[in-house]
């Protein structure tokens, strides 16, 4: 199941198409019974979680927190209990996505379903702090993306 909770009242999203979205995404990654919950924050919170968890003082688009922090990317969750079909949580900020359009020339929109993915790949042990790491995630974003606009 996928749950949103929006905390911000400042930039209008439509949570629905987000849900619909995000399904789509964990049916392409035969994931469709796991859980993942999407939180809408404000720039304020997303700062204060950014350094917090990640010692990084200042606000930013998008946080992951996976459920299966020690997954490798592409590596299978065997869920063995109902409760352990959870991929985890997104916090973002879309105050702080709509800020920064103008660095990444797209809508709104497309930012979100473009963060969508990249927290959903993060859930799932992607990342991208190596560069070999970031071409091997970047190029299951591109998959995901693709999928999710024929699909959409």
């Amino acid at each position: 199941m996928i749950f949103i909770k929006n905390n911000q009242k400042t930039i209008k999203v439509d949570t629905r198409k987000l849900k619909k979205e995000c399904q789509i995404v964990l049916d392409t990654l035969n994931y469709s019974d796991f859980d993942v919950s999407i939180v809408l924050t404000t720039n304020k919170q997303i700062h204060v979680l950014n350094k917090k968890f990640r010692d990084k003082d200042k606000p930013t688009d998008i946080l992951s927190f996976p459920f299966y922090p020690n997954l490798k990317a592409g590596e299978r969750i065997v869920a063995i209990e109902e409760d352990d079909k959870n991929l985890g949580d997104l916090i973002i900020a879309p105050q702080y996505v709509l800020d920064t359009l103008h660095e990444w020339g797209h809508t709104f929109e497309e930012r979100m379903r473009i963060l969508l993915i990249h927290g959903i790949c993060h859930l799932l042990g992607y990342d991208h702090i190596e560069d070999a790491d970031y071409a091997v995630m970047k190029k299951e974003e591109e998959r995901l993306l693709k999928e999710l606009k024929t699909n959409a």
